[in-house]
């Protein structure tokens, strides 16, 4: 299925490698050193047909030094509150982002390309995932209006005139994930910006080089020092970027175990706000009165969409076993039906992985299911050449493998069987995340008696339909160790931001005061406009 360099369609290709040698730091570019070479998942077959990952570019090596100047330049233009961009009003801080993001759209087809290069994304995924971000940003702009605007009067109580606004919280520290390193890592880094805050960011592991066509755009919508750029081993960088506890606020799409690991680090735990989006077990209980067809193909979308690799994604099936057969035959013939290749080809279902040992981790987790007792019932499920590997339907999963309660975060589909509908809330119940889950029924009194449970271990109970994130205007978050803070358009504002007011004692002098102030514009937080 791997092409030869020559099978490749014109129009698909990168024109030519992206070799970034330098960052950005402090609104200039600055080279500290070597570069890493990037390789896509995406394999090309010589005239032997040896497979090989291709070279597509590199990116800074970065390192501490590189880390030190980009916080340092980060923390100079925060200046305790002082920089010119925590005190900007908010009309001109908009300003910003739309000059940015009017760049960010003349760069569309470079960046869209990346994407599918990089993490090995359809072309139409990638497409939908740049102009889902726009929308997003355009989004969270007209949100700030709003909420800027509900506040942009006094109140007077108890003989006290108040006003009240959200303000920015210091130097953010943000990371984003491989799987939409574009749309989920704008997710946390528009919000932070738009609040005023300035930001050190770590582009993902996968997912580098489609920030390069950006560097300009950001060097040129925002004043020096907003956004720095650091690269380098994750655990070198960004212990070094904690433990200085110059850093305000983490904001991280990642994994618990790692979010935890870094909150520590900081020398004043109380001090660091976080924000952020971790892992996902989701499942879905299929009850005995689904409409398995329907069941099934939002099961087989909601497990392999973009291999599985989403926080989103559901991550176990558990089903009535009065009905387990037949779901499976369903379930299963959706699954061979899908097709695998590379992701610039129409109808693509399955795509290269990020690299062998992604390969290698799903590989693994089959043979401990089926040293359990675990069967793959699919052809082919859990073949593997190169970075391509078949999805696999595993059943019966039970307690003792991996995949029960391990986040796979690729294309396995464990399948588990109850026969009372107190197993499944037990599941869902003892299970150390707590974002989403589906269920399938249509019976009003079950799903009824399921879903007052059930919102109180996860955020949010999907009803005859797979997990997802969007619309993003809804909330986006979860309960134990799958978030902290909410990440949607307005609630991402309130999360990168604090309350804060001025208030003086209701007085000739003291109206006169704020009338003047308002009047003469002295102060960007002190104001009665309306931003349009």
């Amino acid at each position: 299925m791997f092409p030869k360099l020559e099978d490749i369609p014109e129009h698909f290709r990168l024109p030519a490698p992206v070799h970034q040698d330098v960052t950005l730091i402090g609104g200039e570019y600055a080279a500290f050193g070597g570069t890493v070479p990037v390789h896509s998942p995406i394999c090309a077959r010589d005239a032997a047909g040896t497979l090989a990952p291709l070279a597509i570019g590199s990116h800074p090596a970065g390192g501490v030094d590189e880390a030190n100047a980009a916080l340092d330049a980060a923390v100079k233009a925060y200046d305790d509150g002082r920089g010119e961009w925590p005190t900007m009003s908010v009309a001109a801080r908009i300003a910003c982002m739309e000059r940015f993001t009017h760049a960010m759209v003349g760069a569309r087809a470079e960046i869209v390309r990346l994407l599918m290069w990089e993490i090995g994304k359809t072309y139409g995924d990638s497409e939908k995932e740049f102009d889902r971000t726009v929308t997003y940003i355009r989004a969270t702009i007209a949100a700030l209006k709003d909420l800027d605007n509900a506040h942009s009067r006094f109140q007077i109580v108890d003989g006290v005139i108040g006003q009240i606004r959200r303000t920015p919280l210091g130097v953010v520290l943000c990371m984003g994930p491989y799987n939409y390193p574009l749309n989920e890592t704008f997710a946390l880094l528009i919000p932070a910006l738009l609040m005023g805050n300035t930001v050190v960011f770590k582009p993902p592991r996968f997912g580098v080089l489609l920030f390069q066509p950006l560097l300009e755009a950001f060097r040129a919508a925002f004043p020096p020092g907003v956004i720095n750029f650091v690269y380098g081993r994750g655990e070198i960088v960004v212990p070094l970027l904690l433990e200085s506890g110059r850093v305000n606020t983490l904001a991280l799409i990642g994994s618990s175990r790692v979010a935890d690991h870094l909150k520590k680090l900081h020398p004043k735990t109380n001090r660091l706000r976080a924000v952020l989006g971790l892992d996902a077990k989701n499942a879905a209980i299929v009850l005995p009165d689904a409409d398995l067809d329907l069941a099934a193909s939002e099961c087989v979308s909601g497990a392999l969409s973009f291999n599985g690799q989403r926080c989103t994604a559901l991550k176990m099936l558990l089903v009535h076993r009065s009905i387990a057969t037949v779901f499976l035959k369903k379930l299963i013939t959706k699954v061979e039906a899908l097709e695998a290749g590379m992701p610039w080809e129409k109808g693509i279902g399955i795509t290269p992985l990020p690299d062998l040992a992604k390969v290698q981790q799903m590989h693994a987790y089959l043979d401990d299911a089926i040293a359990h007792g675990g069967a793959v019932l699919n052809r082919g499920g859990g073949v593997s050449s190169g970075t391509l590997f078949h999805p696999a339907v595993v059943y019966p999963v039970t307690p003792e493998m991996r995949l029960y309660r391990d986040e796979q975060f690729g294309p396995i589909v464990p399948v588990a069987p109850f026969d009372d509908l107190a197993e499944a809330l037990d599941y869902v119940r003892t299970s150390e995340h707590g974002q989403q889950v589906s269920v399938f029924g249509n019976d009003a009194a079950t799903i009824g008696h399921l879903v007052d449970p059930l919102v109180n271990q996860v955020c949010r109970v999907n009803i005859n339909s797979q997990c997802q994130r969007g619309p993003d205007v809804f909330p986006f978050t979860g309960r134990k160790d799958s978030a902290e803070g909410t990440l949607s358009v307005t609630d991402a504002l309130r999360a990168f931001s604090i309350r804060s007011m001025i208030a003086t004692k209701e007085t000739g002098a003291n109206k006169l005061l704020l009338e003047n102030i308002v009047a003469q514009r002295t102060s960007n937080f002190i104001n009665t406009g309306f931003i349009f």
